[in-house]
């Protein structure tokens, strides 16, 4: 079987649904699926761009320290604006291999790349590619 045209879903742990529900919806947008197709267990599901989904579970795991999911933009800047607006705050990294700018948008190889922690301290990515 091959997966490459399986659709998706990226799975986030969260210590506190509520909270990361609300900064899921409310921050960056994204639409509750709707109750028919939603988790009996409790879990959250989001719709987000071109068919993919978001799944986010209570969890007594820690967060990961990679970047958990990353967002398909158009415009990096233009994101990490509105997002800020909305009062993500995003990392800023001055290593070797990854330095952002004053937007905190690092750029290297054609893409760029921003990076913020969700409610819950997971690593997301907006990026252009």
């Amino acid at each position: 079987m091959n997966l490459s045209n399986a659709p998706v879903t990226v799975t986030i742990t969260a210590s506190d649904l509520d909270r990361a529900k609300a900064f899921y919806s409310e921050k960056l947008g994204l639409t509750v699926a709707p109750m028919e197709v939603q988790d009996p267990m409790g879990g959250v599901l989001f719709q987000a761009g071109g068919g993919t989904q978001l799944y986010i579970y209570n969890s007594g795991a820690p967060k990961a320290t990679n970047t958990t999911a990353s967002f398909k933009v158009d415009d990096v800047l233009a994101t990490v604006n509105d997002l800020k607006a909305k009062g993500v705050q995003f990392e800023s990294y001055d290593m070797p291999q990854l330095k952002t700018d004053e937007n905190n948008i690092a750029t290297f190889g054609g893409l760029s790349a921003a990076w913020f922690k969700d409610s819950e301290g997971n690593i997301l990515a907006v990026a252009n590619q």
